[in-house]
């Protein structure tokens, strides 16, 4: 009997992975934008670009109830650099990704807990 082979499982939002510069990168969209911001770099308008960066919106916390400690609660970043001395963080979103409760949340809390706000793009 032969089992038969597992289909790549397809994205729930239907994107393509990307590889650009050794980098992957999780949609045509956002590699594309990775190739705009390294041409700002090379010109000198931006500078210090990072891609995937993370921020800690919430300390890890153990709960009486529980033996582990639960991990901290993150929000990564696409992209983070510095444009006329301040600090821009970026995300590449589609309309629907915009709209998740899970990103809306991490959204709040960046603006809450670091003050920044994240462009969408």
């Amino acid at each position: 009997m032969q089992i038969p082979k597992a289909r790549p499982r397809q994205s729930k939002y239907k994107n393509k992975t990307v590889e650009c510069d050794g980098l992957k990168f999780d949609s045509v969209k956002e590699a594309k934008r990775y190739r705009e911001l390294k041409i700002l770099e090379r010109a000198g308008e931006i500078r210090e670009l990072q891609t995937q960066y993370a921020f800690v919106l919430a300390e890890s916390v153990r709960f009486s109830n529980e033996p582990r400690k639960k991990p901290a609660l993150r929000y990564v970043a696409d992209f983070v650099y510095i444009k006329d001395g301040c600090q821009i963080v970026e995300d590449v979103k589609s309309k629907i990704s915009r709209c998740l409760a899970e990103y809306r949340i991490k959204k709040h809390l960046m603006m809450s807990v670091h003050g920044i706000e994240i462009l969408e793009v």
